[in-house]
């Protein structure tokens, strides 16, 4: 997974966190302001969350921020 994709996460998770708490879930989507601005990108998103990591629809924020700073 590219690093701006990485860093993008991991913005938007402490962005999530810092607004709703620890607690807090998202989706891949939530990355993206526009689910069809950049399709290759959302694909990316997509196949790390699905096909690498097989992880549900809606995953703890922390969770996926503690994942992604691992594979930094």
């Amino acid at each position: 997974m590219r690093a701006s994709l990485k860093a993008r996460m991991i913005e938007v998770c402490n962005s999530k966190i810092a607004y709703k708490g620890d607690n807090v879930g998202l989706s891949f989507y939530a990355f993206f302001s526009n689910k069809n601005s950049d399709p290759e990108l959302l694909m990316e998103a997509a196949t790390w969350w699905i096909h690498t990591h097989q992880l549900d629809h809606f995953e703890k924020a922390l969770k996926i921020k503690t994942m992604v700073e691992q594979e930094l």
